[in-house]
């Protein structure tokens, strides 16, 4: 590529795509599956994400089937606003 092509190439617009956008896992999906690897470790999956999402500190969910990772994937935020935008569609 020569430097006129350069040029050429800097006046046109670039269109960027989101990358991994569409390979996302949702938030439902996720406390799903973190729920599901809680329950394989014994423990109780409302007490154990309540306290993720309360207090941040990843150590209330399991490593157990990626679930602190995947759980950290999102923000505590989008993980309540899931809770209870299922709450309000379902009761």
């Amino acid at each position: 590529m020569n430097l006129q092509d350069i040029s050429k190439n800097l006046s046109q617009t670039q269109k960027i795509s989101t990358i991994g956008k569409e390979g996302r896992k949702s938030a439902r999906d996720i406390l799903l599956e973190v729920s599901d690897a809680l329950m394989d470790k014994g423990y109780d999956p409302v007490i154990q994400i309540v306290g993720y999402i309360l207090s941040g500190d990843p150590t209330y969910i399991t490593a157990h089937r990626n679930a602190r990772s995947l759980i950290g994937r999102l923000e505590r935020d989008e993980l309540l606003d899931e809770v209870i935008k299922f709450y309000l569609e379902n009761n």
